[in-house]
């Protein structure tokens, strides 16, 4: 695959990520985060799998990695704070972060 083939199939990635993320918020948040504000907060996730080192973490038995979402929602809202996108409760954020989690497994299956 070109570099400009993966640029493209990334695009896409994201954008069948947003569009999910979009469907499974709860109704009353589909009016509070723009696609902008998605596209956003999925880059800033990727940041912070990339930096966090979870994506480093040793498996339990079962094959699991323990996640806290509660953490990640709030590196969200501190994140979107720094970057001047707005002040985003992280209970709000939640939502967004399991969603592509959900998202990110039904893509391993």
């Amino acid at each position: 695959m070109t570099f400009d083939e993966e640029l493209l199939q990334d695009a896409e990635d994201d954008r069948q990520t947003v569009e999910f993320i979009q469907a499974h918020l709860p109704q009353e948040l589909k009016e509070r985060f723009t696609e902008d504000e998605l596209y956003y907060f999925l880059d800033v996730l990727v940041d912070y799998y990339a930096t966090s080192g979870i994506l480093d973490a040793e498996p339990d038995e079962e094959g699991c990695i323990n996640i806290d979402i509660d953490d990640i929602a709030l590196y969200l809202s501190k994140q979107a704070k720094k970057d001047k996108m707005g002040i985003f409760d992280p209970e709000e954020l939640r939502w967004i972060v399991e969603a592509e989690m959900d998202y990110a497994e039904q893509c391993d299956e």
